[in-house]
């Protein structure tokens, strides 16, 4: 049950694929090669997986901040993450530029290389203290980590931002305000009667129409200095709404002209039109 012995053994699973690899002749055994190939990302991602759960017990208050994650895309936040980071170093390190243009991955590599450098140290040393302590943890092993994840957390984000456009400071505050929006028109229709606490515990399907509905009335409407303000340019609104500026701009132009009576029965039928 203990971590350092559940690395120990991760580790060794590693170092015996690398040397199966390295003893088989690629072209004489293509098929072979693939499957070492998968039984490395998968040896090195559990060996990572142990080491994140390492650091966490043992420098927990010395990580290094992942508020940058916000500003990726969606579909890159996906449990193996951390793996891909590690076998794009690997192959920046090797002269291979697999999904980044040559110069970005030029600029890349040295932070590639102290990125691997400094896990095969954190492999040595937490091999080495858990055949000796395996239940502690001193300070040569915290440092260790507390450098090896710096350097994982500054190669991820330097990586992922030569990769794609990550979001920006204002595009994420534009999406909080959505959230925000998001969340007061819930509450506004929960007053009106418009829905019910049952239809929102029960996750009613209907809610993924029925609420981005009522919040474009709400943002035109009720509060119209929030992310749907329409004093800004489009290009200051969140890319959410921005290309449909223009038409925000006439429904807005028609609830205007509605009365309150009138307003509501739209409202009453948006929570039920398909």
């Amino acid at each position: 049950p203990r971590l350092l012995s559940q690395f120990f053994f991760a580790d060794e699973r590693v170092t015996r694929v690398v040397a199966e690899i390295n003893g088989l002749d690629a072209e004489l055994d293509p098929q072979q090669y693939l499957v070492l190939l998968n039984q490395l990302h998968l040896s090195q991602a559990h060996l990572l997986a142990v080491l994140e759960q390492i650091m966490e017990e043992c420098i927990p208050t010395q990580r290094h901040s992942r508020d940058y994650l916000v500003k990726f895309p969606e579909e890159l936040l996906v449990d193996n993450l951390g793996n891909h980071m590690l076998f794009a170093a690997e192959c920046l390190l090797a002269g291979t530029f697999l999904e980044v243009e040559e110069s970005d991955g030029a600029q890349l590599r040295p932070q590639a290389r102290n990125l691997l450098c400094s896990l095969e140290l954190v492999r040595t040393v937490l091999r080495e203290q858990s055949l000796s302590q395996p239940s502690s943890y001193p300070e040569p092993v915290r440092a260790v980590l507390i450098q090896f994840d710096r350097l994982f957390a500054e190669f991820e984000l330097s990586y992922v931002s030569s990769l794609v456009a990550v979001k920006s400071p204002e595009e994420i505050y534009r999406q909080q305000e959505i959230i925000v929006l998001f969340c007061e028109t819930v509450e506004r229709a929960l007053h009106l009667g418009y829905l019910t606490q049952e239809m929102i515990d029960g996750y009613e399907p209907l809610l993924m129409f029925t609420i981005p509905r009522l919040a474009i009335i709400s943002g035109l409407l009720i509060y119209p200095e929030g992310p749907l303000s329409l004093e800004r340019s489009p290009e200051e609104m969140s890319r959410v709404f921005s290309p449909f500026y223009n038409l925000l701009k006439k429904i807005r132009d028609l609830l205007w002209v509605l009365s309150a009576e009138e307003l509501c029965l739209l409202e009453r039928s948006l929570c039920t039109a398909e």
